[in-house]
């Protein structure tokens, strides 16, 4: 990672869904552009390896273990946050899952995961982080959706379901908080990132395939959040969609 001239004030960004794909890149990223980043996932060797580069880069990077389908889990973290850093500036909520199938298919657990992750554990981030900002009178909520919140396509209705309402979910922030709290959706379209490998059903394997063959680097999506984040206090970037060229 090269270290980046800082165009930004530094901010305290806790990034969910941080071991790999577009939290791992929106960390590097961020993190060269002068950020004290807070790393949030499950999987831990994975962020400390992320910790220590980041450092050896100059960066500022800590790491906790982090399930955003537990709600005392998200709080607790973004308590140890403040605690450790004095406030709270910014959470990017990346944390998502993508098994995608017919309905058909009938997997229900996997239906369950989706919503789970996906929107509850979007809502946690938001209850925990809320009252901070409106402490501190300022704050930044970031949310990952996906193309899918726009579109469906076969095998997508209940994760394009679950998009729609992350969706809605920090649009509908936007509109109820105070000003100094901004609300921005980034919206992916194909990336490189572990998403398609955790795919059980046979048939939506197949149409990923087909469907993934133009994809852009993480790092898109984290210029997207950067862009964002680089805002005036008074500018609020509501929605960014980023997708290959390719795709249609």
């Amino acid at each position: 990672m090269t270290t980046e001239t800082n165009t930004q004030t530094s901010k305290v960004v806790l990034v969910t869904g941080a071991s790999s794909g577009i939290g791992e890149a929106t960390a590097l990223r961020l993190a060269s552009e002068g950020h004290r980043i807070v790393l949030g996932a499950r999987r831990t060797d994975r962020l400390q390896a992320l910790v220590e580069r980041i450092r050896a880069d100059g960066g500022q990077a800590s790491a906790q273990r982090l399930d955003v389908t537990d709600r005392d889990a998200v709080r607790a973290v973004v308590d140890r946050v403040v605690e450790e850093h004095g406030r709270i500036d910014v959470i990017v909520n990346n944390a998502g899952v993508m098994p995608l199938s017919r309905l058909d298919a009938l997997l229900v657990d996997e239906w369950d995961q989706m919503i789970d992750v996906n929107v509850k554990g979007l809502l946690h981030g938001i209850a925990a982080v809320l009252p901070h900002f409106e402490r501190q009178a300022g704050g930044h909520v970031v949310t990952v959706a996906s193309i899918g919140a726009h579109e469906v396509y076969p095998t997508s209705a209940v994760y394009s379901a679950t998009k729609f309402a992350a969706w809605a979910i920090t649009e509908g922030l936007r509109m109820e908080a105070d000003p100094s709290i901004r609300a921005t959706t980034i919206t992916p379209g194909t990336v490189e990132s572990e998403l398609a490998d955790h795919i059980s059903d046979a048939g939506a394997q197949t149409y990923m395939k087909a469907f993934r063959r133009n994809l852009i680097p993480a790092d898109a999506i984290a210029r997207a959040i950067s862009f964002a984040l680089d805002q005036p206090a008074d500018v609020d970037v509501n929605e960014i969609i980023v997708r290959p060229a390719a795709q249609r």
